[in-house]
């Protein structure tokens, strides 16, 4: 089915007819020499809390700053709840709370002014739960925002993005300089706007802060989306690493033939592989072997995902 065109359509619908939270077609922004984003599809489901994971450079600014038309795309489209992001680009600001990558500096003013001014800006803000979540996050928000430190200008970020009750959360890295305290803090936030039907779009270089909140993730690398899902589809890709030691040095060939083993290193007796599935075939395989030890350790999802893409 081919994608219409004019601002606002349904082209961004599911099959039961509601409008996606964030719909990206072919979205690229190419910056030359490989860096930008190529060719970017994804669909967010609204109540969705779906993280976007890779390496620093990957491409995940790139992708968010597109979606908020804080850059112009080369090719392709960003939909926000069926709304145009570069037609209806102040509709879909009214409904999206953003953490960016690197806030702007205001010199000589407080954090509550730069707060206040963008909630004046934004309209309908509570300033009472300004200062809620001020006091979640341990935000000193008479101080000088050229004061704060890094992790404390985050938390100015955090506020402002959630002081609206925002329908999309579009988060670049939010939790970047926060204490683990804070993390904490912030997931507790997250999970609120969630219950309440909020739609979620986290970014991160680190897959395990994603895994503790996020219903779906995606890898981003070298400005490409290459695999996506939930966490269940994404834990099948899983693999054991196992360290044998030998009674003596033998003859890996077999071992190299097996389907589900890779990575084969042989230091004299010792061999190290993974398996992905099943081990029953490995087991098999040694059962006539004399073995002194045998380990296995299972990877992680970061160390599956940057070893396999």
């Amino acid at each position: 089915m081919s994608r219409a065109t004019t601002p606002g359509s349904a082209a961004a619908e599911g099959a039961d007819g509601v409008a996606a939270a964030l719909d990206c077609a072919g979205l690229t922004k190419d910056y030359g020499d490989g860096h930008g984003l190529f060719d970017f599809d994804l669909r967010v489901d609204p109540g969705e809390v779906f993280g976007l994971i890779g390496p620093n450079g990957a491409g995940k600014s790139t992708m968010i700053k597109l979606v908020m038309d804080l850059v112009r795309p080369d090719a392709g489209s960003a939909r926000v709840f069926g709304l145009d992001t570069r037609a209806q680009g102040i509709a879909v600001k009214r409904r999206v709370g953003y953490v960016p990558g690197e806030l702007p500096q205001y010199p000589s003013v407080s954090a509550r002014y730069v707060v206040e001014l963008l909630a004046g800006l934004r309209g309908d803000v509570d300033l009472d739960y300004v200062d809620e979540l001020a006091d979640i996050l341990s935000l000193d928000l008479d101080r000088r925002f050229q004061d704060l430190s890094h992790g404390n200008r985050q938390k100015v970020a955090i506020v402002q993005a959630f002081m609206h009750r925002p329908d999309l959360y579009v988060l670049d890295e939010p939790t970047l300089g926060l204490d683990p305290l804070i993390q904490r803090e912030f997931r507790s936030l997250l999970v609120e706007a969630h219950d309440r039907g909020a739609t979620v779009l986290l970014s991160s270089h680190v897959l395990s802060e994603v895994e503790l909140i996020c219903t779906r993730i995606g890898l981003l690398k070298q400005g490409r989306l290459l695999k996506a899902g939930t966490l269940d589809e994404l834990r099948e890709l899983k693999r054991h690493r196992v360290e044998i030691v030998f009674a003596e040095p033998v003859d890996v060939g077999e071992l190299r033939g097996l389907p589900n083993v890779r990575d084969i290193e042989v230091n004299g007796a010792h061999v190290s592989l993974e398996v992905q599935g099943s081990i029953e075939a490995l087991v098999a395989a040694i059962a006539d072997d004399r073995i002194v030890e045998l380990d296995s350790r299972e990877l992680s999802l970061e160390e599956v995902f940057f070893s396999e893409f």
